[in-house]
């Protein structure tokens, strides 16, 4: 800010009211800003518009928009609204980060728009630049002065972009002088680094709200490419034409390049170019949040080298940098996209494991995290293997902050260290003992299969028209010796994403085609569909198990064996999904996308997915004839599978009425408790294969 003794100016240091519901935020923008500016803090709209109202009034209002109770939007309204806080300038700073609501918010006045995480120098050039717009417009007398001696760029222009004056320090920043660009239109400093829609949008901002600001590349008279931090004002009149246009600048060439350095240096590690403690840090309270969200878990991996120190004593510091180098890019490698590695220093790393659903999940991790670092590394014609020891904290369960879920991690590695090294071990001994269970019951699930204790129960698909049995489908059934008849919700869940879960579907098709070789030697038509989980299906064996499986039954006749896949699952991987299905197809197999409906983009997907048939979820079926919801949905469903000529299949047919209602609406196939339940293969062969047609 330009301080001007003037006889006769009561100059008083701008206030500036910071609007956020968050202390943190807070915090930053007082300590950036209360060195110049008085800083009053409002942690709620209904406060802020208190504030306002009193007298000193705030010279430029900073406005968070996603608060609660009354948000950012809502308050604005409220300001322009009462006469006394009308005038006074606000700039929405938000971690809304899309154009269009930076657009809406211009759009409803705002002289500018700051996304978080705030740039420290930029978000004080924005306050400056628009207290500077203030100040120029209310205090005549100081125009002359500021413009002169202003450190920005200022430009004037007329109404229709002829540019008037230009100060001394457009002529820096530019190399052209007053008198050359004098009458001149400002584009002669294009740099052709934005195309036309750039333009565009400013101008439509600068006409719909009076205002645009925000970052443009431009050329010098000597032909370099520069930033510039750029504010444009339309000036109008007092009937509110436009008589005048002022342009704000300051070259950020260097603030650009300071900035990213600054921002690797802060966030990276200088060795590894993995993200260092403070960028683990912040990424751990966002996981910690999404854990929390999406009741989830978080695991934090606490890696320590073992022997690496022997490494730097005999090869020397060069080559222990070179080892960690490659540790990190082989941790890396086998994570999943949403995870990361970060190196705490010397020979210490985190791994933070976010959204995992089972303790196995993470077990299967840090296997593959051993099994990385004890790959040899060839060092001065010698194969050098190292190992490493883990200690995990899990949250929810160890429900701490980040620091302390990182101390119990840290805590946890020293026990992996003293019981003998290259092993994991978990902070709360509450997971060891999951672990086991989940182990015993993954064991007794091995057992299982190898003592043929699981069967396939068949539930009747009738055609609803004929009212005959024209497929099943096959569930599975757990014939525990100690437990009894074990549904499949009872066991499945223990195995889910697992090597197991694909044996368990490899079962269930072996067991459901030879089930089909009998029925059809005996005469017996009808086809089965079988439950697929995702990670069977984009498993990378699982064409050729099904080639072999087919091989196996060399005359049954095609299209007998339905592949029922998740329509959320085959969302996921669309492209994937669609390419196994046609391979699958050649052998003869049809495929239904099961609980349809279910999925967010069923419409946009359903034309990429070569399916033989939809299965309405349940869940719509069964209050189709009391929720107007669920039975629009049902219709839409059922004139969708017409239009893509695509069968359909009902499940949850719970009453006749069901029956009745969905045949109406055109409804072909449909399963349920009124047409039968889930019985023994035996049973339904005797019920069945001699007379189709449904009681």
């Amino acid at each position: 800010m330009i301080k001007v003794n003037t006889p006769n100016c009561n100059f008083k240091i701008p206030i500036i009211l910071i609007v956020d519901d968050i202390r943190s935020n807070q915090e930053i923008l007082v300590s950036l800003l209360g060195q110049d500016y008085q800083v009053k803090v409002a942690g709620n709209g209904y406060r802020a518009l208190d504030i306002a109202q009193r007298s000193p009034r705030p010279d430029l209002i900073l406005l968070d928009i996603n608060m609660p109770d009354m948000n950012g939007y809502d308050v604005f309204k409220e300001l322009k609204d009462n006469r006394l806080t009308s005038d006074i300038p606000v700039i929405f700073v938000t971690a809304a980060t899309d154009s269009e609501s930076e657009v809406h918010a211009l759009q409803m006045g705002a002289v500018d728009y700051i996304t978080k995480p705030i740039s420290p120098a930029i978000t004080l050039l924005r306050v400056k630049n628009q207290l500077l717009i203030r100040h120029s417009l209310d205090k005549l007398n100081l125009a002359s002065i500021v413009f002169e001696n202003a450190m920005e760029s200022i430009m004037v222009t007329d109404a229709q972009v002829n540019i008037l004056d230009t100060n001394p320090a457009f002529t820096r920043m530019t190399g052209y002088s007053h008198e050359e660009v004098s009458g001149e239109n400002p584009r002669f400093l294009k740099s052709g680094y934005h195309d036309q829609s750039f333009y565009e949008a400013m101008w439509q901002s600068i006409i719909s709200t009076g205002h645009w600001s925000g970052e443009i590349w431009n050329r010098n008279k000597a032909g370099e490419l520069y930033p510039e931090l750029r504010s444009i004002s339309a000036i109008t009149d007092t009937q509110g034409v436009v008589t005048h246009y002022v342009g704000i600048s300051s070259d950020i060439s260097m603030l650009k390049q300071h900035e990213e350095q600054l921002e690797y240096l802060a966030h990276y590690d200088a060795l590894t170019s993995i993200p260092n403690r403070v960028l683990l840090a912040d990424r751990m309270k966002q996981a910690i949040a999404q854990a929390k969200r999406e009741r989830t878990m978080l695991g934090v991996c606490y890696l320590d080298i073992d022997g690496f120190k022997p490494v730097n004593d005999n090869f020397g510091h060069q080559v222990g940098d070179y080892v960690l180098i490659e540790i990190a890019q082989r941790i890396g490698k086998i994570l999943r996209e949403g995870d990361t590695v970060a190196r705490l220093g010397g020979d210490e790393f985190v791994v933070l494991l976010p959204d995992l659903n089972h303790l196995e999940e993470c077990i299967v991790t840090l296997k593959r995290i051993h099994e990385a670092v004890a790959m040899p590394i060839f060092i001065d014609e010698q194969l050098v293997s190292l190992t490493t020891s883990i200690g995990v904290s899990i949250f929810p369960s160890d429900n701490k902050d980040s620091d302390e879920l990182l101390r119990h991690a840290d805590q946890a590695m020293y026990v992996a260290k003293q019981s003998g090294k290259n092993r994991f071990h978990f902070f709360d001994p509450m997971y060891d003992q999951q672990h086991q269970a989940y182990h015993e019951a993954m064991l007794r699930i091995q057992q299982g299969l190898v003592n043929d204790e699981f069967e396939l129960y068949y539930q009747p698909i009738v055609d609803l028209s004929t009212r005959q049995v024209v497929g099943a489908e096959a569930l599975i059934r757990w014939n525990h010796p100690e437990r009894g008849l074990l549904l499949p919700g009872v066991f499945l869940n223990d195995i889910r994403n697992s090597e197991l879960e694909i044996r368990v579907g490899e079962w269930v098709i072996d067991s459901a085609l030879s089930r089909l070789m009998q029925w059809s030697k005996k005469g017996f038509s009808v086809s089965v569909s079988v439950n697929i989980a995702a990670c069977h299906l984009q498993s990378d064996n699982f064409l050729n198990f099904l080639e072999q499986a087919f091989m196996r039954y060399p005359d049954l006749p095609a299209g007998r064996l339905h592949i029922e896949i998740l329509e959320t699952a085959a969302l996921e991987d669309v492209a994937t999904v669609a390419a196994t299905i046609k391979a699958c197809r050649v052998l003869g197999v049809f495929f239904s996308l099961d609980d349809f409906g279910t999925g967010y983009s069923s419409l946009t997907y359903l034309h990429h997915l070569p399916v033989d048939t939809i299965k309405i979820d349940q869940t719509f079926v069964r209050d189709m004839l009391v929720d107007k919801g669920d039975n629009a949905i049902v219709k839409g469903v059922i004139a969708l599978s017409k239009a893509f000529e695509i069968s359909m299949v009902a499940e949850g047919i719970e009453s006749m009425e069901h029956f009745h209602a969905l045949y109406a609406l055109g409804c072909e196939y449909g399963q349920g408790y009124a047409i039968a339940r889930p019985m023994p293969a035996a049973l339904f062969y005797d019920k069945y294969s001699q007379d189709h047609e449904i009681n």
